[in-house]
């Protein structure tokens, strides 16, 4: 049976996979990188660099280990190329030609946010023709995926990502990093009614999403606090229950964006069908709001289970497409960083 490793090292988790050619997952390890850009706010690309570079040879191993396979077991070498952090991609793309040079193996590009989409159909089973849409740290797009080769791009952030205004705003409240997981917790005991703050775009038509508004508006009521006082010192002052309703009325702002414009795609799109992958699709409150939408208006809702909405190889089975259809990839491949949309 076809086995393929796939290699994922797009931001700060280095991670590695074997998935078989009916998607079977043969064994997955992921390094993640949590504690070293903790003190920091947000992730160090240098540092994340580094990091993969530690990490790359004994992942690798210990997947090949839990897949009980040999390399020479190995039929393809599949690597997220784009879009990411150029360093962080360097370190996943230089291991991946190795093993092919020395394997004999063909090698596979992979696009980091088309897998993020196809970890729905990994999980669930056929989920194409649909609209996919990525929330993540670095980016909120939306995307007409006709099959698993073929995805348009529809719109995406005009400025931060919904993942990046979760950590600016958790620093803001003093909340730990990552900003997501923080937020959502100390929402649960707060009122998402308390502040009015702003839906950015979410009445026009053009499906794209803006939270740098919405950032500034948390940023301006913490301001209030005092002339000129920095953010996370106004936040000191607030009693936690505060610090929970404004935690609460940031989330519920970047839920109903999220949902506004996914719904207007679909409508716009006649899809039927929505699948979500990326970090921020694992926030409670963002999954309650968007069944409760395809509840009401009646598509397929495909969200990607929680170990797969963060950074992960096993998505990386979107290499299995490009296999089957023989889509493989000279050794000069290179990477490319930033937010690439195609």
């Amino acid at each position: 049976m076809t086995k393929i490793l796939t290699l994922e090292t797009t931001c700060d988790e280095t991670a590695a996979a074997v998935i078989t050619k009916n998607l079977d997952v043969l064994g997955s390890v992921i390094a993640s990188q949590d504690k070293i850009h903790r003190k920091f706010g947000g992730v160090v690309p240098e540092m994340a660099s580094r990091a993969h570079l530690e990490n790359i040879v004994p992942v690798i191993d210990e997947t090949l280990h839990r897949a009980n396979i040999t390399p020479n077991d190995i039929d393809a070498v599949a690597v997220a190329n784009t879009p990411g952090l150029a360093g962080s991609l360097l370190v996943g793309l230089s291991a991946a030609k190795a093993l092919c040079v020395a394997l004999q193996k063909p090698l596979i590009a992979i696009n980091h946010l088309q897998a993020h989409i196809y970890a729905c159909k990994v999980a669930f089973g056929n989920t194409f023709p649909c609209i996919g849409l990525i929330v993540s740290g670095g980016h909120s797009s939306l995307y007409r995926c006709t099959t698993p080769l073929d995805f348009t791009f529809l719109g995406g952030t005009i400025d931060d990502a919904a993942g990046e205004a979760f950590d600016k705003v958790a620093a803001m409240l003093n909340l730990p990093y990552p900003g997501g997981p923080s937020i959502q917790k100390i929402a649960e005991i707060g009122n998402p009614k308390a502040y009015r703050f702003p839906r950015s775009l979410l009445d026009e038509d053009r499906l794209a999403f803006s939270f740098s508004g919405l950032k500034t508006a948390v940023r301006y009521k913490l301001a209030g606090q005092g002339k000129d006082i920095e953010p996370a010192s106004a936040a000191a002052k607030l009693s936690s229950q505060e610090i929970a309703d404004i935690a609460a009325s940031f989330q519920e702002a970047v839920v109903d964006c999220l949902v506004g414009k996914a719904v207007s795609a679909l409508k716009q799109t006649g899809f039927e069908t929505l699948c979500i992958g990326g970090g921020v699709a694992a926030n409670a409150r963002f999954r309650k709001k968007m069944e409760d939408a395809a509840n009401s208006s009646g598509f397929r809702l495909f969200i990607a289970p929680l170990k797969l909405c963060t950074d992960n190889a096993v998505m990386g089975a979107i290499a299995v497409e490009r296999y089957n259809a023989g889509l493989f990839e000279e050794l000069d491949l290179d990477a490319k960083p930033g937010l690439v949309r195609n």
